[in-house]
């Protein structure tokens, strides 16, 4: 038998091991920093990266395209190349304000003292339950991760006759994956009057297979004791009704769930950290530090992104500033609340710091606008203004102010809209 560790101490532990994670403990490393820990519960570094083997990722950081697994190797060899400590198969169960973390793995129980924590958890799939949908507990419903999972890593085909709910990105990527295998994909539904995903995605994944995408409806019944043998389906008007005499029976054996992606933010909540309400994140200032000092947060467990280029970017930011913290460089200014103006749903940073350095704001639109201009203004002063031919929520905004420009805020906030033409 093993011995069980009682005690540990790091300069800085990170939670989670994929693309966030790794990214965050290199840039940590390269930033001067030594005594480094990533904690993964899977027996893999990469996250859920491993099992997208489709390609599209790395475009923005690599100039190139890359599948899941490609990208992730990127960071795993250099996670190795520079000595970084990891250990797989550990499961953090608890977080102090204090930075203790208790964790458990083949060694037992570990309790880990750290100067420094930078939460890289990654995000979980929104199931069936809060959808309230009528019928039983019949086999064929699914995430749409987890029968990416099944058909990627195990060879397995959930269904052959397929109804997708949600047009998040990872439901219209198993539209054509299902399809590719053989399965009838017969539609996609869409409870908003838009795609909660990309635009390539839509193009790609169910234009180019004449996959129907049917917005403003949803799934209202699932039919099937043993197995799901159809479902009922409901147009939805602008009110958030069910139209009336709108509902269609549509045939088949299996129903993928794409309707949200949640951050696992259960370790922030034990630890006090400050969340937001519309991101379930926790609220960071603009080097990702949260409420709780020496606490970072980066990647889909602060915000749920759409490309995973900015999730390693992000992450880099993290793990610079934590390491700056520990090391005595940190570069702090005095604090600008980041508002949401009109048309924008929330703003990462939450809060920005009044110091000589460029700036990147992400956010995300409450809807679709065309034509319209991203802007940034303070005090009745517009400190950014550009165009956009469309603005939609399912893809992220980014707004870079130069640092002349952050230098030159003279109040204590400022407000991102989307202004629309006069």
């Amino acid at each position: 038998m093993r011995e069980t560790k009682r005690e540990e101490h790091y300069d800085l532990v990170v939670i989670g091991g994929g693309p966030a994670g790794m990214a965050a403990a290199i840039a940590a490393k390269e930033e001067g920093l030594d005594r480094i820990l990533i904690l993964e519960r899977e027996e893999f570094l990469g996250g859920i990266l491993q099992q997208c083997i489709h390609n599209g990722f790395g475009l923005h950081k690599f100039n190139e395209e890359l599948t899941g697994p490609e990208y992730a190797d990127r960071y795993e060899r250099r996670v190795k190349t520079l000595g970084i400590e990891y250990r797989l198969g550990v499961t953090v169960t608890d977080l102090t304000s204090q930075r203790v973390i208790t964790a458990v793995g083949e060694y037992g129980v570990s309790r880990i003292y750290a100067h420094a924590i930078i939460l890289a958890m990654g995000c979980r799939e929104r199931n069936r339950g809060p959808l309230q949908i009528v019928g039983s507990r019949p086999a064929g419903i699914y995430t749409a991760g987890a029968a990416q999972k099944f058909v990627n890593l195990k060879g397995m085909l959930p269904g052959k006759e397929v109804i997708i709910l949600g047009s998040g990105d990872i439901g219209l990527i198993m539209a054509r994956r299902m399809t590719l295998e053989g399965a009838h994909v017969k539609a996609v539904l869409e409870y908003l009057p838009y795609s909660g995903g990309l635009k390539r995605n839509i193009v790609q994944c169910l234009d180019d297979f004449e996959i129907p995408l049917m917005l403003s409806h949803t799934v209202v019944q699932i039919h099937g004791k043993q197995r799901v043998e159809g479902v009922t389906v409901c147009e939805v008007g602008d009110d958030g009704q069910y139209v009336p005499d709108s509902s269609q029976y549509i045939s088949c054996d299996t129903v993928l769930l794409s309707v949200g992606l949640i951050p696992e933010n259960e370790l922030a909540k034990k630890a006090g950290v400050s969340l937001d309400p519309i991101t379930g994140g926790a609220v960071v200032n603009s080097r990702r530090e949260t409420s709780v000092p020496g606490i970072f947060s980066c990647g889909n467990v602060l915000h749920v992104h759409d490309v995973v280029d900015y999730v390693s970017e992000e992450a880099e930011i993290a793990g610079r500033a934590a390491a700056r913290y520990l090391l005595g460089r940190r570069n702090t200014g005095r604090p600008v609340v980041v508002k949401k103006g009109v048309g924008v749903r929330y703003v990462v940073p939450q809060v920005i710091e009044n110091v000589n350095e460029d700036l990147k704001l992400f956010f995300r639109s409450d809807g679709v606008y065309r034509d319209a201009y991203l802007k940034v203004s303070c005090n009745g002063e517009t400190l950014y203004h550009r165009k956009r031919k469309i603005v939609t929520p399912g893809e992220m905004a980014t707004v870079v102010l130069k640092n002349d420009v952050v230098a030159s805020i003279n109040d204590d906030e400022i407000t991102v809209e989307v202004e629309m033409p006069s």
